[in-house]
């Protein structure tokens, strides 16, 4: 097996008396999409700048690439790509400009002008940094991080404050690279952005890791039922149609036209589910099949949203 890209073991990082990151443990293959999940303050954007080499950790083992970022921080550096919560430049720098002098730092580089291309900012590569929009500096940012050709691709909280469009097209970068078997490190609080890009996930908080697996892989690990929903034109008949036990729950609503099943098999329920309802002729309006989210696996396991 080769070696994982990144490797962490009881890493911790105490400020004083408050502990940020408290013994965490996890890997990340080559070519894998990680993600640290959980809320502001979980320890998820202190433990990514220990792994850049931008901050000092308080213990344990850390290892990017075979290197140590606290021993090795240039060569870690000169290896890594790094998309920042927040990057700004100085309101007069071109674009172009920006990406030449970043890649003046580092042992390779790309062709800048197929990378500004690839990111949608060839037309832009002669403005001026202050007057790019919101998705044009983050698009930026990802150019800057991409420069030298990474092979590991830190993306901390890459699609925060921007409109879902946006959004959007950053998590199409983000699946490009992916495509590409690139190694990534994202940071994010927003589910449907873990669940989009990510093979594996690490739900982080207070400065621990409460779960960590695929995402339906936590998903059928703590919340193992699925729910099917269905809303027929008429009233459902009285008798109970499936098989009813404390593992299948049903409720129906008030006036019978709703009905919610927890399942552990949801196709079987959904097939059982339309033959009663074909032989009582209700005649069904609306049938879905709801899976647990991570905001769901976060809940359960800690009892608070995700955002609080």
């Amino acid at each position: 097996m080769p070696e994982p890209a990144i490797s962490v073991r009881g890493l911790s990082k105490s400020y004083g008396d408050f502990q940020a990151v408290r013994g965490i443990d996890f890997e990340v293959a080559q070519g894998e999409v990680f993600g640290l999940l959980g809320p502001n303050g979980a320890g998820k954007t202190t433990t990514v700048e220990i792994l850049e080499g931008i901050r000092t950790r308080s213990g344990g083992d850390v290892s990017v690439l075979g290197f140590d970022p606290a021993s090795d921080t240039m060569a870690v550096k000169d290896r890594i790509g790094v998309s920042l919560q927040a990057t700004n430049l100085p309101d007069k720098m071109r674009v172009r400009e920006a990406a030449e002098l970043f890649a003046a730092f580092y042992s390779r580089s790309t062709d800048i002008d197929a990378l500004l291309k690839r990111l949608q900012l060839w037309d832009k590569r002669a403005a001026f940094y202050q007057t790019l929009s919101g998705g044009q500096k983050q698009r930026l940012a990802l150019a800057l991080a991409m420069v030298n050709e990474p092979q590991v691709l830190f993306l901390d909280e890459p699609t925060t404050g921007l409109d879902p469009q946006v959004r959007l097209e950053i998590h199409s970068l983000i699946e490009e690279q992916r495509g590409q078997k690139r190694t990534i490190l994202l940071t994010t609080h927003y589910i449907e952005e873990a669940e989009r890009l990510c093979d594996r996930v690490a739900i982080v908080d207070e400065g621990r890791i409460i779960a960590m697996g695929t995402p339906r892989e936590l998903q059928q690990r703590v919340l193992g039922h699925a729910r099917v929903e269905v809303s027929t034109v008429h009233p459902m008949p009285d008798e109970c149609p499936i098989d009813c036990d404390s593992e299948r729950p049903l409720l129906f609503s008030s006036d019978r036209r709703h009905l919610t099943v927890s399942s552990p098999h949801p196709a079987r329920s959904v097939v059982e589910i339309v033959k009663w309802l074909d032989s009582t002729r209700a005649g069904i309006d609306d049938l879905h099949i709801k899976r647990p989210t991570l905001e769901d696996v976060f809940i359960e396991l800690t009892g608070k949203s995700l955002r609080d």
